[in-house]
């Protein structure tokens, strides 16, 4: 993930041309001029007829050179376009580097890699500087929902720090939510007021259908474009997935409350326990509104397909966290045992230790492999989880119509799958069983797309998931846009925001009557340019501090928040340690 399949082949092609001996004229000027057009791409101005435009010359090369150095010259390229296009793609349209190597094109790694784009290096500077306020404010140029990202983001942001080549990347999450506490805190006190852009609301109706962060964020640029979106929520409260698949120890309902708040401010609408398909139809949406926007997410549990798995005692995870979160009792006995290795599954077992259940994990991989954030691991096992590793459960043993026991088989590891992880065998004839009360399936879910009705017309692929065009979320029926997990099937908040986003900035344009052409990001107002902090010496010997969390013995009484954030002294110090990547020349 940190090498550009573009950045490869303009290398590989800079060297044959500067081998070339000049003597055949396709080998002499086709390698310049397709060098020419990689440089275009990787500086961010290239087009889709670039890339045409090298498969082309590639062919033509290859056909027409008179040795085997012009032959073979756009191998590279023609190779790295037929298997990894979408990084050229990237490259053209949403003028990104998925692995951050292309400078040109590149702000500081942090803020290339965000979905939204938040300005990090800048925000960062301001809380370094004890501008909480004013770094909230820069947030939400690009993130509607800060203190949700302040605490749920899996931040690949910190994954691209250049801090982490020294010691620990910032921890730049939390510095976000930082910004968002403090600031909501000044506010509740009148000693600040939190900014909130009025809408008068007289442009054109869009439809959205559900509250969650695609729907919510799509909401609030459509408002600040002076459109007048509406939410159809079929739940009796908003935030999607955020309330209902996000325990409350992760991400207190007050908070999620106060931002979805901000938003209903500017002058969306949302309508609770109004479901798409019963409250009104699909296609009286299409008919009354001037738009519709479909970010019903991934609610539907999967199942794993083995015998017993109806049985009671079997929750699904995705179900199980649903009713809880709504505040419905959910009887859990002594014994629980949790199926998978995602940040749902240990939702699930975290939950399950609050209800005062002793809990195993089941995973089929190693824990290395798992997919959850490994703070969340960490956490679970510290809260008194148990996790089987290389496990799977292959039938329910029941006892009437109620389970008993798992009948598990051992996994070994064997060679690596499409996702990149060594796919798990089952060792023939290790079957063993486990006793438990409870089993809570959390291997993956899919859109619930029953509320579109029959003749909806928009193009499903196999996973059930809504087909978009990759750029501007449009479905295959105009006017009617998509994003978030009903496009992706369960992913990262972040994401979805980002989908949200983008969704908007394509809308807007439907909605002004001009052609749909993808464009990455809402246009934002221009900030001044954030000056860099002046260090000392004792600033660069600062370390990132550790999240301070709830003391263990008191975590499983109830569900307070575990993560109590950084105060005002540490999240400025760890501010400090940013080393603005973005002022580099």
């Amino acid at each position: 993930e940190r090498t550009c399949m573009v950045d490869v082949a303009r290398f590989f092609l800079s060297f044959t041309t500067a081998e070339s001996c000049g003597k055949c004229v396709p080998c002499r000027m086709g390698t310049k001029t397709m060098l020419s057009i990689l440089e275009r791409i990787t500086s961010g101005t290239g087009t889709m007829e670039d890339l045409q435009n090298l498969e082309d010359l590639g062919q033509e090369i290859k056909n027409t050179s008179l040795c085997g150095l012009g032959q073979t010259a756009a191998n590279p390229v023609l190779s790295t376009i037929r298997y990894f296009r979408h990084e050229y793609e990237a490259h053209i349209v949403d003028k990104r580097c998925p692995a951050v190597v292309c400078k040109p094109i590149i702000s500081s790694p942090c803020q290339h890699v965000c979905p939204i784009e938040t300005d990090v290096p800048a925000y960062v500077t301001l809380i370094g500087e004890g501008k909480f306020t004013e770094a909230l404010e820069l947030i939400r140029m690009t993130n509607p929902l800060p203190a949700v990202c302040g605490r749920v983001c899996h931040h690949p942001c910190e994954s691209k720090c250049r801090r982490a080549d020294l010691d620990e990347a910032i921890s730049i999450r939390t510095l976000k939510r930082v910004a968002s506490d403090f600031a909501a805190q000044e506010d509740a006190t009148g000693q600040y007021r939190i900014k909130v852009d009025r809408i008068s609301g007289k442009g054109k109706k869009v439809a959205i259908v559900c509250g969650g962060p695609a729907g919510l964020t799509a909401a609030h640029y459509l408002a600040r474009s002076d459109f007048t979106p509406e939410i159809f929520e079929a739940q009796r409260v908003a935030g999607g997935m955020l309330i209902l698949g996000i325990p409350e120890y992760r991400l207190p309902r007050d908070t999620l409350g106060h931002e979805i708040r901000l938003i209903e401010d500017m002058g969306v609408k949302i309508n609770l326990s109004a479901p798409v398909g019963k409250a009104v139809t699909f296609d009286q949406l299409r008919l009354d509104y001037d738009a519709v926007f479909v970010a019903s997410g991934a609610h539907v549990d999967l199942k794993m397909g083995i015998p017993g798995e109806d049985a009671e005692g079997v929750y699904e995870s995705l179900a199980f966290l649903r009713r809880i979160n709504l505040g419905e009792e959910v009887p859990v006995g002594k014994r629980v045992a949790v199926v998978g290795g995602g940040n749902t599954a240990i939702d699930a077992a975290r939950v399950s230790r609050r209800l005062g259940a002793e809990v195993t994990i089941l995973y089929r991989r190693t824990q290395k492999e798992m997919p959850a954030d490994e703070m969340e691991i960490e956490e679970a096992l510290n809260e008194g989880c148990e996790l089987e590793t290389l496990v799977a459960p292959v039938r329910i043993i029941t006892e009437g119509n109620r389970m008993k026991a798992v009948e598990c088989i051992k996994m070994e590891l064997g060679e690596p799958d499409s996702s990149g992880r060594r796919r798990p065998v089952p060792v023939e004839g290790s079957e063993f069983e486990l006793q438990f009360d409870n089993l809570i399936v959390a291997v993956s879910g899919q859109p619930d797309l029953s509320f579109l009705g029959d003749d909806h017309g928009l193009s499903i692929s196999k996973w059930n998931t809504l087909e978009v065009h990759p750029f501007t979320q449009m479905t295959n029926l105009e006017g009617v846009f998509a994003g978030g997990d009903v496009v992706t099937g369960p992913w990262m908040v972040i994401d979805a925001i980002g989908a949200g986003k983008k969704a908007a900035a394509h809308m807007e344009l439907f909605l002004n009557g001009e052609e749909v052409v993808p464009q990455y990001a809402v246009t934002i107002p221009n900030m001044e340019a954030v000056a860099a902090l002046e260090l000392t010496e004792e600033d660069m010997t600062l370390t990132r501090p550790p999240m301070p969390t709830m003391e263990l013995e008191k975590r499983l009484q109830d569900f307070a928040e575990v993560e109590l954030g950084y105060n005002k002294e540490m999240a400025m110090k760890e501010a400090r340690r940013c080393l603005r990547c973005d002022t580099e020349e």
